[in-house]
């Protein structure tokens, strides 16, 4: 995907990097904000607390743009981003300590690799370092925190992009609100660029036979979010293919690409129960319950 040596990933500087020890020279690595609602409410900023940005490099693979295909377009070569998570603070953390432990490490490792094997888009994780740190965590949330092995995971995507990254400045507002539009300006250009090259309809897709849908008359930002509510709907629906609960689908936690991303308290049903959740503190609500 990366194009990467295997080799080179057992190099000693490459390993301090992944564990977050290291910043490779001319590399400004950089902690993304945004904030989210969480089970319906507005939370405020939330993030990026335990996650670092090393940059991006262009992959080896065309990814999937079903707009350029349908009009004769030619597919290129992605940009991942790569993304360390667990190395420590950021000036996002605010009480906590920008750690992640082994357990949930191991957790989205497992799930993201297990998930783009069953084609459903995801984050992709790069490696798992364990860093020989005890890190104090309340795995169960139930007042019994305890010592768990700290460790560092790189994951990838085509963007770490969150919805709640641009309700953080729109809720500002201010000159903070001008943010939004130089970010769907971001968005757009980089994953999305059909919208600025004179398309004139974006459209929800439900199935390879429905033709086109709403028009939006020229307008880039339209086009935006109705090419994010198309991905967003079409990824729900490859999760729910699979049986896979996300547990936690906060605005914080949806990507602007369409991707699975956050790997927390997910899970998978075992069998058919529309009530399932996988995160103990949605179940009095089953707010993000499987059906």
């Amino acid at each position: 995907m990366l194009g990467l040596d295997p080799a080179s990933l057992s190099l000693t500087e490459t390993v301090e990097t992944l564990a977050g020890n290291r910043v490779p020279q001319g590399v400004r690595s950089y902690a993304q904000c945004y904030g989210g609602h969480q089970f319906g409410s507005w939370a405020g900023q939330l993030g990026d607390g335990r996650a670092i940005a090393l940059g991006e490099v262009e992959g080896q693979e065309a990814c999937e743009n079903e707009v350029a295909r349908r009009s004769g377009g030619a597919e290129s070569p992605p940009t991942y981003e790569i993304q360390l998570k667990g190395v420590g603070q950021t000036p996002y953390s605010r009480f906590a300590d920008g750690r992640a432990i082994l357990f949930s490490s191991l957790r989205e490792f497992v799930a993201s690799e297990a998930m783009a094997a069953l084609g459903v888009p995801t984050t992709r994780a790069l490696s798992l370092v364990a860093t020989g740190d005890q890190v104090l965590r309340d795995r169960m949330y139930d007042g019994n925190p305890a010592m768990e092995p700290g460790a560092v995971v790189a994951r990838v995507a085509r963007s770490f992009v969150r919805i709640g990254s641009f309700e953080l400045p729109a809720s500002r507002g201010g000159e903070e609100s001008e943010l939004v539009k130089a970010f769907a300006d971001h968005v757009i250009g980089r994953h999305y660029p059909h919208l600025f090259a004179g398309a004139e309809k974006s459209t929800i897709s439900q199935g390879k036979d429905l033709a086109d849908g709403l028009e939006t008359a020229g307008n880039p930002y339209e086009g935006l979010v109705l090419e994010v509510a198309r991905r967003t709907g079409k990824l729900a629906a490859e999760w729910e293919r699979v049986g896979f609960v996300h547990g936690v689908l906060n605005t914080d936690n949806m990507s602007i690409v369409g991707e699975t991303i956050d790997y927390g308290p997910y899970g998978f049903l075992e069998r058919f129960d529309p009530r399932f959740t996988p995160n103990v503190t949605d179940m009095p609500g089953r707010r993000y319950c499987f059906a």
